[in-house]
């Protein structure tokens, strides 16, 4: 999940690379899996993501990260009934696609879909030897269920079901009014003009349109055949972790100014805050209070926060000043500062502050963009109770 508040950007990149501010409150596929299907024959589900109000996946097909999402979830474990030597395996396998996955979420769409594709094939061809031709074939069928009623215009369905091209034509003419509506809605959203929950219930109806509307282009002879197709249904709403496992740090051009010094394979095991600050940068300051009561309140029950100074200006590329900093701000945990930007860069950070939450497996679960408490949002509450939720696992 990701949450969005004002911060100060960055200058070495591109506003446009930067996550928007809508996404906290309505985010894009790249970062929830999407609807999907609950019932073979032509009846799907209401639509549900991992953050409940999402938007619809491009109708242009752009590559969703949909197997590099699920493959890290213990409940998709289990659903292929994977051994422990094999859920070893997997983890050795995402380490490999993980680092570029992570920062490819800042760049253009069209690099984005490019990178995917070949990351996701990357990780097929790994999991090919990993598991199972069953394990495989369940995987393929929950991919399916993930891209939701798009999955019919991917070309192995279209074969599998017989669509004709002009059914192929009219479900992409379906699909890309549907994406319309939805931007509009989002468009409303970045721009205050419509709360959250309303938008949340205008996508629904308007998903749910656009399932009826799927129904009603397919013979029922294609609708009988997607049950072999999708499989089982899942569950989507018990998979948790869908974002790579946090980066390590990187200690060329940086420096463990404050505490000792840590790795995130050290840190396994606990629940770990990261964040982005730079001592100036009032919108930093600002969180500053929250960081320091969650060390107070939680330290003692397994969560270690981390602060990473990476400077804009000359003021905070000076040791000495970042370390004066440090002492004044009351810090009481490890400071690491980020002089060259190496770990800034590793984590494909866009803004000051930014704050991640990483569970005690190492994965990233959370992340905010500003002040948590920007024009009285309540992104401390929220983020405190992710913090708890994790120490609870």
């Amino acid at each position: 999940m990701v949450d969005s508040a004002m911060g100060r950007s960055s200058t070495e990149t591109a506003s446009s690379q930067a996550i928007p501010s809508a996404l906290a409150r309505f985010p894009m596929p790249i970062r929830v899996l999407m609807f999907w299907f609950v019932a073979v024959l032509g009846i799907f589900a209401t639509t549900v993501g991992m953050d409940r109000a999402v938007a619809a996946e491009p109708s242009a097909s752009p590559a969703q990260p949909y197997v590099l999402q699920m493959i890290r979830d213990d409940s998709v474990h289990a659903e292929l009934q994977l051994s422990t030597d094999q859920i070893q395996q997997v983890y050795d396998a995402i380490a490999e696609v993980d680092p570029r996955w992570w920062v490819n979420r800042i760049t253009p769409l069209e690099q984005q879909s490019a990178e995917i594709r070949e990351l996701t094939s990357t990780l097929k061809n790994r999991l090919a030897g990993v598991l199972s031709d069953d394990q495989m074939k369940r995987l393929e069928q929950l991919e399916k269920q993930a891209a939701g009623t798009r999955f019919v215009v991917h070309p192995d369905a279209i074969a599998a079901l017989e669509l004709s091209d002009s059914q192929v034509e009219t479900l992409k003419e379906t699909f890309a009014a549907t994406d319309e509506e939805v931007a509009k809605l989002q468009k409303q959203v970045a721009d205050k003009e419509l709360e959250a929950a309303e938008a949340a219930s205008d996508v629904a109806a308007i998903q749910a349109r656009e399932r009826q509307s799927l129904v009603g282009q397919l013979t029922r002879d294609q609708q009988a055949k997607i049950g072999s197709l999708l499989g089982a249904t899942f569950d989507f709403s018990k998979v948790m972790r869908t974002y790579p496992r946090a980066p390590e740090f990187v200690l060329d051009g940086a420096e463990w100014i404050q505490g000792e010094p840590a790795t995130m394979e050290d840190l396994r095991g606990k629940v770990v805050v990261v964040y982005f600050y730079a001592f100036q940068c009032i919108n930093c300051q600002r969180n500053f209070p929250h960081y320091h009561a969650w060390h107070d309140d939680m330290a003692d029950q397994g969560l270690v926060v981390i602060g990473i100074q990476r400077p804009e200006t000359s003021a905070e590329r000076s040791r000495e000043r970042v370390l004066a900093a440090v002492e004044k701000d009351g810090f009481e945990y490890p400071v690491l500062f980020d002089e060259e930007s190496g770990n800034w860069n590793a984590w494909g950070n866009t803004m000051w502050p930014t704050t991640y939450l990483i569970d005690k497996k190492g994965f990233i679960r959370r992340w905010w963009q500003g002040e948590m408490n920007w024009q009285g949002t309540p992104g401390e509450q929220q983020m405190r109770q992710t913090i708890e939720q994790l120490l609870a696992e």
